[in-house]
Order: C-alpha cells, then sequence, then structure tokens
C-alpha cells in the first residue's frame, strides 16, 4: 500500500504545479499549525511539488491532548491536519483526508478521537521516530508534499495577558496551555515556550535553510505562528536562510487571543518577538486591510513589501480560498524574483 501513495499523490497534481514537474521547481516551506497552515498548503500543493510543513507542537486542547497526557507523545492534531491538507483532490486523496480528519463519537472513552491522531501516534510507537512515522503516513495518503513537527518535545505555550481575570482589568496573569492562551478574554502581551529552548526538528532546520520560499501563517498568531520563532534553532534558520520569507496575513482577528487587532498590529507583535527576523513579502486580502498605508509602514520594519489580493472566499466567511490563494502565492513567487532554478 506504501507504494501507491506517491504514484496517486503525482497523478493529483494539476496545473502550474504539473508543467513544472518537467524541470525543477520551487522548494516551498510553509510554516504555521491549525486551519491557517491548512488552507496555505492546500494553496500550496497546486503550484508546486517540492513542499514541507514545519508544525507547532503545543497542542494541549481536545484528542490531541488527551493522548499528550496519557501517552506522553507529540501532540498529533495539527501534523493530521497538515497532511490532511497535502492530499490529492482524486478519489485517493480526498477518501483518506476524510479518514484521517474522521472523529469517533461514543458515549465513552474513544468520543472526540480523531482516526488519523491514532494512526500517527501508534506508527509512532512502532517506529520510534517522528519523521520516519510522518513520511510513511504521507506515503499511504498520496500527500503532495511532507510535514515535519517544529521540534521532537511536546511543548507548553505560555502567554502573558492583560486582564485575563475580567475582575482585574489592568492586571497582567500568566496563562498555561495553548488551549487556554487561543480563548483567552484578555489581552495577549507575550508568550513563551517551555522549555524556553527546545530542540528543532534537524530535517525542519535543514528544510529551511535549502528553501527557496518559507511561508508563515495565516493562523492563530500566538500559538500557532509565533511559537516557531521561539525555537531557537529555527529562528536562526529563518534568519539565515537565502530563502525568500512570505508573511500571510488572517483574514479577521481571532477571538480571544488577537481580538481587535488591526493588520499592522499583527506585525508590530511580530517583531516584539523576533526582531532580527526580515521579510520580503507580506500578503493580506485587500478587503481586509482598511489602512493600507500603516501596514506598509509595518512592512518596511521588515523589510517586506505589501501585496494584497482577493484571496478569501466568495461566501463572506473569513477562510481562505485555496486557488485564490494559490494564485496570489503562484504570483508572489514570479514577481519577487527567484532563489531556485525552476524557471
Amino acid at each position: 500500500m506504501g507504494g501507491l501513495g506517491p504514484v496517486r499523490g503525482e497523478s493529483a497534481v494539476s496545473g502550474p504545479a504539473r508543467r513544472r514537474r518537467r524541470g525543477a521547481q520551487p522548494k516551498v516551506v510553509a510554516l504555521g499549525g491549525g486551519m491557517g497552515l491548512s488552507a496555505s498548503l492546500a494553496a500550496l500543493r497546486r503550484i508546486t511539488g517540492d513542499l514541507t510543513a514545519v508544525v507547532t507542537v503545543a497542542d494541549d486542547g481536545g484528542s490531541s491532548g488527551r493522548l499528550r497526557e496519557e501517552l506522553g507523545v507529540l501532540p498529533p492534531g495539527d501534523l493530521r491536519k497538515a497532511l490532511a491538507a497535502l492530499c490529492g483532490d482524486d478519489d485517493w486523496g480526498q477518501t483518506w483526508a476524510r479518514v484521517i480528519q474522521h472523529r469517533f463519537s461514543s458515549q465513552g472513552e474513544m468520543h472526540g478521537h480523531a482516526v488519523g491522531n491514532l494512526l500517527i501516534v501508534a506508527l509512532w510507537e512502532q517506529l520510534g521516530d517522528h519523521v520516519s512515522a510522518l513520511d510513511l503516513v504521507g506515503r499511504l495518503l498520496g500527500a503532495q508534499g511532507r510535514v515535519l513537527p517544529m521540534s521532537a518535545v511536546p511543548l507548553e505555550l505560555q502567554a502573558l495577558v492583560k486582564g485575563h481575570d475580567p475582575a482585574r482589568p489592568h492586571d497582567v496573569d500568566t496563562v498555561r496551555g495553548q488551549a487556554t492562551v487561543a480563548l483567552t478574554p484578555g489581552e495577549v502581551q507575550e508568550v513563551h515556550l517551555v522549555p524556553s529552548d527546545p530542540p528543532a526538528v534537524p530535517e525542519a532546520v535543514e528544510a529551511v535553510l535549502d528553501a527557496d520560499w518559507v511561508v508563515l501563517g495565516p493562523g492563530s498568531w500566538f500559538s500557532s505562528v509565533i511559537p516557531h520563532l521561539l525555537v531557537p534553532e529555527l529562528l536562526d534558520a529563518l534568519t539565515e536562510t537565502k530563502a525568500r520569507r512570505v508573511l500571510s496575513l488572517n483574514l479577521a482577528p481571532q477571538p480571544g487571543e488577537t481580538d481587535g487587532f488591526s493588520p499592522q498590529r499583527h506585525l508590530e507583535v511580530l517583531a516584539r518577538h523576533a526582531p532580527k527576523l526580515a521579510l520580503d513579502v507580506v500578503l493580506a486580502d485587500q478587503a481586509a486591510v482598511p489602512d493600507r498605508e500603516s501596514l506598509v509602514d509595518a512592512a518596511k520594519r521588515f523589510g517586506a513589501s505589501v501585496e494584497l489580493a482577493p484571496v478569501a472566499r466568495t461566501d463572506g466567511s473569513p477562510k481562505h480560498d485555496p486557488e485564490r490563494l494559490a494564485a496570489a502565492y503562484d504570483r508572489i513567487f514570479r514577481m519577487h524574483g527567484r532563489i531556485g532554478p525552476w524557471r
């Protein structure tokens, strides 16, 4: 069965990616977690077959949190979502995407567990290696890219939050756990990881250093995007890489975590956590930017230009449309020069 995956993944690629497959194609690394990273991957797999996802591993809620607490493993949920996003559009890919995303519904302990989470953890226990197990799952699914955890140790996200307790709106408290931080009613000031200097997965560092383009975001800003910048080896790689770097902004503030944030405010908190980080392009949906001049000024601090494009779904929901986002990424890759020989 493992031998079928790559064959089906190859045949499912269409459009620009299929044309580029005749020669070299851009090496793209996407960093993030949750549904934001999934949206980016669903777009990027349409324009390149050389794609690596580097996924945050600080989740402590739901099925992932239960498996993490019981078995001491990395939280598999965001890794599963990334693999599902890389599945092809053919029957094989879409069937497996639905299977690994399927959650059991019962009155017992299996309630809420995702099939893909159990599969990933089972292979971790069988193989004793995070990367090899994820590669094997990817081959089974025919995933059009590779999925890597950003660190091989489970991480705890902690945040300094102003007004976490509504009765003390001016006090700053330490809030622990990704699930709690994501829903905090207060204003997140900064976040950090425990342990504070977690080791990066070597393959993730290598992928960033070898990339032509690195895409950061969209996603939960404090719990999915910024954590990558808090892993010292990964931040060093993002700083040293010759790749060009794209920051993809969210379509709307996230209730709790970034409530009330303007697009430029997202850049300001990113700079506060990684002041040495440079960017080449900041991508945003034109309808989500009420003050373009302020966003341009904020992007200049990173050395970046701003690209506005219609990347949201047309139904009015604050979700990225894979085809429109793919078109925006492809245009950026074409317009902003090349680092690799894919053209």
